[in-house]
């Protein structure tokens, strides 16, 4: 009998699935000598380990506590860590209860369950270009036709945008952004375009997909208001009226493993990603959770002033070596929080072809930034992140990466 010729049998969404060229980076991690620039990752010397040891001791050793620990759970998630993040949003801006809070298995999955939710074959996703890749591989496996969500400097009018949705057979669906310090470009959406975007969501009948996976990690500059806070705001605070979704994750402030996210939105949309949970994976683990909430208890605010200050050294440290290592006609951008810089090479050098001889000839890793384009891809770019390597580190891993576009461009 011979093999089971699997092509054959794989739903077209399928073909639409890539590798993420991130995962595979990482990978090189496990080499040494490799400098590496490339995964988005937390530096592991901020886990609260003890804290985490601690709440699961204190769960555990407790029967009544452990017991509930194992067990299966509710879909929308934890009482109390909902609770926290109740508190959380409303020192942000943005009133909501218990059922307006959906815990899922980092923000990731959030994504995934809303395009499941909102996207039919050939309906029309704005996004900006470039965006979060891992956004662009959840929403794939549904099918969309993408379009390039632009605020500033644009002149794509709400009907341009569905007319063009319309002559491919579908509808537009949403608009994804990541607004504060965005992966992959370091770059803070400002409060009027925020509000250009709610009026575009708007006029398009739409929701909004806030991702704000980095919102808490700001270095300097004011603070800038959630698109969900603005929304509530605009409806004299009832979230009940906004289109605004909100996407959160312990994962750059806390930690990365016990995989805990979550939404917030308006319970209609809630109710539904319910199901989707269910379906899915029934509920995300019982423990990670209640661990979560003990910690994100008596840690958060103080795990988050060491990242900052981390952080802002690190990005100090490669703002300091791109000014000092790179040649010109090379530009970067400068980053007020998160975990990343974009850099734009000169015209004619392409990112994917960089990163192999940087990797060959310098020991060096970072992600092209074609990866991180729906449409239209900018191959004269590439990502740099800053929060795995050390100060010593950035500095011999940018003077390497510039001696290497010198030679490219020579």
């Amino acid at each position: 009998m011979s093999a089971l010729d699997w092509s054959h049998v794989f739903a077209t969404r399928s073909e639409r699935m890539r590798a993420s060229e991130i995962r595979e980076l990482l990978k090189l991690l496990d080499q040494p000598d490799i400098i590496s620039f490339a995964g988005g990752i937390p530096d592991p010397a901020l886990f609260p380990v003890a804290a985490i040891r601690e709440a699961q001791d204190a769960i555990l050793s407790d029967p009544k506590t452990a017991a509930q620990a194992l067990q299966y759970s509710i879909s929308e998630g934890y009482v109390p860590l909902r609770q926290w993040i109740i508190d959380f949003m409303a020192k942000n801006g943005v009133p909501c209860t218990l059922d307006n809070v959906l815990i899922t298995c980092g923000s990731q999955q959030g994504l995934d369950f809303l395009a499941k939710m909102l996207l039919t074959p050939g309906d029309t996703a704005l996004v900006e270009a470039p965006t979060y890749l891992g956004a662009l591989q959840a929403f794939n496996a549904y099918e969309p036709r993408y379009d390039r969500l632009t605020l500033e400097g644009g002149n794509v009018t709400p009907a341009a945008y569905a007319s063009a949705a319309a002559a491919n057979g579908g509808r537009v669906k949403f608009a994804y952004c990541v607004p504060d310090f965005a992966n992959p470009t370091g770059i803070t959406m400002s409060v009027e375009n925020r509000r250009k975007l709610l009026a575009l969501a708007a006029d398009l009948e739409i929701p909004v997909i806030e991702d704000s996976a980095y919102q808490a990690l700001r270095f300097e500059g004011e603070g800038v208001p959630s698109i969900l806070a603005l929304d509530c705001a605009a409806n004299g605070g009832d979230i009940e009226k906004t289109r605004t979704v909100y996407c959160g994750t312990f994962s750059k402030t806390l930690v990365p493993a016990l995989r805990i996210g979550w939404i917030v939105a308006a319970q209609p949309l809630i109710q539904k990603l319910v199901l989707t949970k269910q379906a899915g994976d029934l509920h995300s683990s019982t423990l990670n959770q209640m661990v979560m909430a003990r910690v994100a208890e008596t840690t958060y605010d103080a795990n988050v002033e060491r990242a900052i200050a981390l952080y802002r050294g690190r990005r100090d440290a490669m703002m300091a070596a791109l000014a000092t290592s790179m040649p010109k006609g090379v530009e970067w951008t400068k980053p007020e929080g998160g975990l990343f810089v974009w850099v734009t090479l000169p015209v004619g050098l392409d990112g994917a072809d960089l990163l192999a001889r940087a990797i060959a000839e310098e020991r060096i890793a970072f992600v092209p930034g074609s990866a991180f384009f729906a449409v239209d891809a900018m191959t004269n770019t590439i990502r740099l992140n800053f929060s795995s390597p050390n100060e010593a580190e950035i500095a011999e891993g940018i003077a390497r990466l510039g001696r290497l576009i010198a030679r490219s461009m020579a």
